[in-house]
């Protein structure tokens, strides 16, 4: 059987730090090289990314780069694929690097499985520096992350979304490019189609894409609270709730906010609300001991998983004001590039 051709599709805007490597990951996979081109769409980059992707593509003709001049991930998305030209294409991020044999693993789950219409391996978070290293064990803590399999690895199988997916050309045939209305979860957004069309989204623990995660607390928090701020949007579009994960950060930060007001009629719900804390931070405890090697490291983990929860849960519930109570759409401000 001849093995499948791919396009692999980079967003990228001022990754000089990363995109060489990202690049390399990808050619030195030994994959067939006639079945293989990567698009790099480059949000009009003013560091030195635009000349290091011209001297790379001296060496390897399989690379071409685009230029993005609206600058943001879904027009970059949607500009690579309607440029691709073969059987699989997969959306890669500029800050990630694949597993080695990672488009063999791919290519026969795809051949075997004519059902499965996108296929993704496991993300592994990889820190630069002691503070991103506690923020990457938070990020891949079930506890942090809930039931993303992709990002825990817990199995293989048939998830409701994966990082970097490797889909075949007929999934935007038949249900369309990524949403340029969306700063933020656009592939989210895309695999909820998938599920609401009844096509299989595949998770394989064969192989994996590493991941460079932010090294600031601050950038965690404003990636978090994006994303909870734009999965209301995503909701809202689609008139359901993408799925019920989203829902438990919500819950958190409406307790901590909430949770007290009880005890103004019956001061023993302080008690409760303090014992909820408690179970709350025990479970933390529990989860960041289990990835953590020091008691300062633990103590770190335990902050990351509140700033995920609590990041997410205020974004969503900001977003729930705007676009539901208010009926807004997405400001200016909204939309502007934070990374």
């Amino acid at each position: 059987m001849n093995p499948l051709s791919f396009s692999i599709v980079i967003p990228c805007r001022n990754e000089e730090k990363y995109i060489i490597r990202c690049l390399q990951s990808v050619f030195q996979n030994n994959y067939h090289a006639e079945k293989l081109e990567v698009i790099v769409c480059d949000g009009m980059s003013n560091d030195n990314t635009r000349s290091l992707l011209e001297e790379y593509r001296r060496q390897q003709p399989q690379l071409q780069y685009l230029d993005n001049p609206k600058k943001t991930t879904q027009f970059a998305l949607n500009l690579g694929i309607q440029k691709s030209r073969m059987e699989v294409v997969m959306i890669l991020g500029a800050h990630a690097e694949l597993a080695p044999g990672y488009f063999e693993v791919c290519n026969r789950i795809l051949q075997a499985m004519p059902e499965v219409m996108c296929v993704g391996g496991v993300l592994e978070n990889i820190y630069e520096d002691p503070r991103s290293a506690v923020i990457a064990q938070a990020m891949s803590s079930p506890f942090g992350v809930g039931s993303a399999h992709f990002r825990t690895g817990a199995r293989s199988g048939a998830v409701d979304t994966v990082a970097f997916g490797c889909y075949r050309r007929a999934v935007f045939e038949q249900v369309g490019l990524f949403d340029e209305q969306l700063v933020r979860n656009q592939d989210d957004e895309f695999n909820y189609r998938l599920q609401k069309n009844n096509l299989m989204i595949w998770l394989t623990t064969e192989t994996s894409v590493k991941y460079f995660v932010r090294a600031s607390f601050s950038k965690l928090f404003r990636q978090y609270y994006q994303y909870g701020y734009w999965k209301v949007f995503v909701n809202r579009k689609h008139h359901a709730v993408t799925s019920m994960r989203q829902l438990v950060p919500l819950g958190f930060v409406l307790f901590v906010l909430l949770g007290w007001l009880p005890a103004l009629l019956t001061p023993l719900w302080l008690l409760v609300y303090a014992g909820i804390w408690l179970l709350y931070l025990s479970a933390a405890a529990l989860f960041a001991v289990q990835k953590s090697s020091s008691i300062r490291n633990g103590l770190l983990t335990i902050y990351s998983f509140l700033l995920l929860h609590g990041s997410y849960g205020w974004g969503y519930l900001r977003g729930i004001v705007d676009f539901l109570l208010l009926q807004k759409n997405p400001s200016a401000h909204a939309k502007q590039l934070t990374r």
